[in-house]
């Protein structure tokens, strides 16, 4: 439960979030954010668990805003949750991979110990009170798509993406500290500091020191 718990905080949950939890088990996950104020919804394969949730669920007193159904992950839609929550092996992480990469900017995912290999966690923490194993919380911000050619007053900005990870140049300059965390865009180029947001096929912010600055993809 402390490991619910932070994996929650992490992701910075509201009432106004929907999360949907990916093998949700006996719901814990599922009725923790329910009594949170979220309306939360679990994914779980096998029916015994899902009527054991929905059990849990009535127990708790949030059975209306936590739901479960019997479903196989990989053919379910969860494109409409802000939050991810999963505690699944690598190996089901790493298909899934794929779908959630896919997912709106900004999406908040966090796993309970397992990894999504050379996906690095945006951030990790491990609770050591009231928790004996599997820790450990990862949480991913789903990043925006901006590899490729962008046009700024300033010169063609080039974009190599990796995830989170942003490399590449403007101009002749290379940039640095490239880094997306959803749809929030940071790097430096020179002895400039670029923020701003990434809106499709527009990215608009601030240069530190004073200054805007937009970039179209071409």
């Amino acid at each position: 439960q402390a490991l619910v718990d932070k994996m929650l905080d992490m992701a910075k949950v509201t009432a106004q979030d929907y999360l949907i939890d990916l093998g949700s088990g006996d719901g814990r996950t599922v009725i923790t954010a329910a009594r949170r104020g979220l309306r939360a919804h679990g994914i779980e394969y096998e029916q015994r668990m899902v009527d054991l949730a929905k059990q849990n669920a009535t127990a708790a007193g949030v059975s209306q805003r936590a739901t479960f159904v019997k479903a196989d992950l990989f053919e379910s839609d969860f494109s409409s949750a802000q939050v991810i929550t999963m505690f699944l092996l690598p190996a089901i992480n790493m298909r899934l991979r794929p779908t959630i990469l896919n997912m709106k900017p900004g999406t908040r995912v966090v796993s309970n110990s397992f990894t999504m290999e050379n996906w690095q966690p945006d951030e990790s923490a491990t609770v050591t009170d009231e928790c004996a194993s599997y820790c450990t919380a990862h949480l991913w911000i789903v990043p925006a798509k901006v590899a490729g050619t962008w046009q700024l007053p300033q010169g063609a900005l080039t974009l190599t993406q990796e995830f989170q990870m942003v490399s590449g140049t403007l101009g002749a300059v290379a940039i640095a500290e490239g880094r997306l965390r959803g749809d929030e865009i940071a790097f430096s180029a020179g002895n400039s500091k670029y923020t701003g947001r990434v809106d499709g096929n527009t990215m608009r912010g601030t240069i530190a020191g004073g200054g805007a600055w937009t970039a179209t993809r071409r």
